[in-house]
Formats: structure tokens, sequence, C-alpha cells
């Protein structure tokens, strides 16, 4: 195929069969009807509530304004390829591979963070204060953003000096990294070692923090003389471990791979749980199911 540049590409999406088709749009409607809903309402919940103004909450607010935006930037252009045209523009195509990696980038680093304060709330209590103040939690959450955001930077960057000449069709239904990197006919060598890296900083390494922090938490609780008190400890630390456990091990899946090795149906259901379903779970698994969170809920909607 002769160089030509590629000004569009065409979205393959899911099925092309009508009836399969009408029961997919239903179901990511659903999925970002209940993602966008559960976490604005958590963001509003929380703010709404002096009681809640802690670190804890702190991070589950900024969680769920990434989910807000990971959502966002995926299902509204997919719900509109399932009844309109499947072609986004080169533009929208690096906005939206932007704007994805920085909401996937921030997500993992806010996994870290969340773990870090699980750790200093019941490792070092008598520190909590000092060490999780209000600065304390602003500065972690710029960084977490300024981190995400210098990744996505240079991995778009990097996306945008490929020429796609092989063909401008998409085997997925958002614009991503993996199946980009597929249709470029310049190498990409630079870029499939940068993904791997970030994956390994971002993905495992992060992950590792996690698991590590969750070590020393398990250590604690096992001291706690009280069943109560264990019980406790143990809620607050179960679904964060649940979340990232079904986060981290998709994203370390996908972006650990070379590009040659992508595959069309398993890399987008994979995709799917971390586009898609996580963020609409994460209001569930994280918050309301909290007594507090429950609370701060009726407050704000007293009909419920």
């Amino acid at each position: 195929m002769n160089q030509t540049l590629v000004t569009e590409f065409l979205i393959l999406g899911f099925s092309h069969s009508p009836s399969l088709q009408r029961l997919l749009f239903s179901a990511f409607l659903f999925l970002y009807t209940a993602a966008l809903s559960g976490n604005l309402l958590i963001v509003v919940a929380i703010s709404a509530s002096p009681a809640l103004h802690t670190p804890m909450y702190f991070f589950l607010v900024n969680l769920a304004l990434v989910d807000i935006l990971c959502t966002s930037t995926i299902l509204p252009k997919l719900l509109g390829s399932m009844v309109a045209r499947r072609t986004i523009s080169y533009g929208r195509c690096m906005a939206q591979l932007f704007f994805f990696m920085w909401s996937m980038g921030a997500e993992l680093l806010l996994f870290s963070a969340m773990a870090y304060d699980r750790y200093v709330a019941i490792c070092r209590p008598l520190h909590y204060s000092a060490l999780m103040g209000p600065k304390e939690c602003a500065f972690l959450a710029g960084v977490v953003w300024a981190i995400s955001l210098t990744n996505t930077s240079i991995n778009t960057c990097l996306t945008m000096r490929l020429l796609f000449c092989r063909s401008n069709i998409v085997e997925h239904f958002f614009c991503e990294i993996p199946p980009l990197l597929k249709l470029s006919c310049s190498p990409t060598h630079l870029n499939e070692a940068m993904a791997f890296a970030v994956d390994l900083f971002l993905a495992v390494g992060n992950f590792s923090v996690t698991v590590l922090s969750y070590g020393f938490i398990v250590t604690s609780i096992l001291r706690i003389r009280s069943a109560k008190g264990k019980r406790r400890a143990f809620s607050t630390c179960s679904s964060h471990l649940l979340v990232v456990s079904m986060y981290y091990s998709t994203v370390i899946y996908t972006y650990i791979c070379p590009a040659s090795s992508y595959t069309l149906n398993k890399d987008k259901v994979v995709s799917v749980i971390y586009t898609s379903v996580a963020p609409t779970l994460n209001p569930l698994i994280y918050s309301l199911r909290n007594k507090d969170v429950k609370v701060a809920l009726r407050r704000l909607l007293p009909c419920s």
C-alpha cells in the first residue's frame, strides 16, 4: 500500500449483527449511565458532607473523577459508532488516546496512594494526622495527576510521530496504543519499549507497592486482639484489593505484550473491564457499601 496520510480511522468495534448491536448498545449505555451517575453521586456526597473530608474519601473523590474522565472519553464515541458512523478523525483519535492514558495512569497511581493511606492509618495511627494532613494529601494528588499527564504526553507524542499507511482500520472499539501500533508502517520499537517501561512503572511497580503496603497492613491487623477490630480493618482493605487486582491484571496483560501479539477479540474483552466495568463497579465496591457514605447519600437524597 502507498504511504498515504491517514486523516481518519475506522473503529471496527464489536459485532455487525443488528440484534447483537442492539444488545451491546443497551449494555454499554447502562454501564456509562451507571458509571457516570454513581461516580458523580460519590463526588457530590463526599463534598457536601464535612464528616467525610478525610484523606481516604479525598482519594475516593479523585478516583471518581478519574473514572468519569475514562468513561466519558471512551463510551460516548463507542455508543455513537453503534448507531452512526464508525469513523473517527486522526485528531480526535489522538485526543481520545491522550485522555484515556491520562485517566488510566492516574487510576493506577491513585491505587498506590490509597494503599499508602490505609497503611499509615492502620500501621502508624499515631502519625496519621502528620503524614496525611490536607497539604500532604493535596501534594500526593498533584503528583498523581502530574506523573500521569507526563506519561500520556510522551506516549501520545510518540504515537503522533508514526506514519499510518498499512490500513486505517482499528481492530478495537477505541484508539489505544497496541492496535494503533499494528497499523504503523514506521518502526515502533521505541513506542513498544516506552509502553513496556511505563507498564512496569505504573502497573507492575504500583501493584508491588500496593501488595507490600497490604503485607504490612495484614501483619498489623493480625496483631489486633479484638475480633470486631479485625473485621473493621479488613473491611476497609478488602474492597480496595478486589478492584486493584482486577484492574492491574488487565492493564498489565494489555501493555506488557508486544503489538505483534495483539489479538482482536481477547483484547477487546480485557479492555472492556478497565474502561467500562471497573469504573462502574468502583462506586459500589468502594463507597456505596460504606456506612458513612450511605448516610451522606441519604442526606443528599432524602427520598432514598
